[in-house]
Parts: structure tokens; sequence; C-alpha cells
């Protein structure tokens, strides 16, 4: 980005700069939630981060670990922001393959192509009963 980027930056200001988020307060929700976590562990948000440390970031069913390579506290547009870390390429074939597997799950089972009906939430009540009893 430019010649005076700052040392360290807090990772929600980071996460926000970086588009992963689209406000800080919803960044701070996440890493207190357990979203994100810096170096394989949890962290609290105004963890400052520097370039080279790595992250791991669940939005939805998708994880990506991240290589942090820039650092900014300015959020600027998707194409600068993306410059700002690296996903690795095991993240990139694990993301790739789980959604794979996702569509793939969606297409065998055609039960879930829509939202069940009283008949059907009935009988799936009854099933449940029946085999918590066992």
């Amino acid at each position: 980005m430019t010649d005076t980027a700052p040392k360290k930056v807090r990772l929600d200001k980071w996460l926000w700069a970086a588009r992963f988020y689209k406000t800080r307060a919803i960044a701070k929700k996440s890493i207190e939630g357990g979203k994100v976590h810096f170096d394989g562990h949890r962290c609290k948000v105004s963890k400052m981060v520097e370039a080279g440390d790595m992250l791991k970031i669940t939005q939805g069913l998708e994880e990506k670990t991240v290589a942090i390579l820039v650092l900014s506290e300015q959020r600027r547009g998707a194409p600068e922001a993306a410059l700002l870390y690296e996903e690795t390429p095991e993240s990139i074939k694990l993301r790739m393959d789980d959604s794979e597997r996702r569509r793939k799950f969606r297409h065998a089972n055609p039960i879930f192509d829509h939202k069940p009906n009283k008949k059907e939430r009935r009988q799936i009540h009854h099933f449940n009963e029946a085999n918590s009893e066992n």
C-alpha cells in the first residue's frame, strides 16, 4: 500500500480494513464469538497484529486461513483490500472441497428441497420421539 504503513494494528480494525466484515462492530462480535483465531488461539478484539501473522476466520460455512501481508487502518476498495492478505493454498482447497461436498449433498437429498409442511413436521417429531426412546 504505502510506505507509511503502521507497524501494528488492532485485529478488529485490520479485519474491517481487509473487508472481511462490513463494520468494526461486526468484526468485534465475530472475534468475541470465537470466529477468528490468531495463530491457532482465540484472541481479544484489541490484539495487535503484525505482517506475517496467521488468522483463521470462519464466516458462515466457510473457514479461511489467511496470512497478513500488509497492515492498514483505512478501509479502501476491494481490489486494494485483497492485497492486505493471502489465503493459504490448503485453505482454498478445503473451501472448494467443502463447497463441492455441500453442492453434491444438496442435489443427492431431494427431501431438503422445501420447508416441511405441518404433516411432514408431525412425522419428523414422531420419528425423533421413537428414536429417542431407544
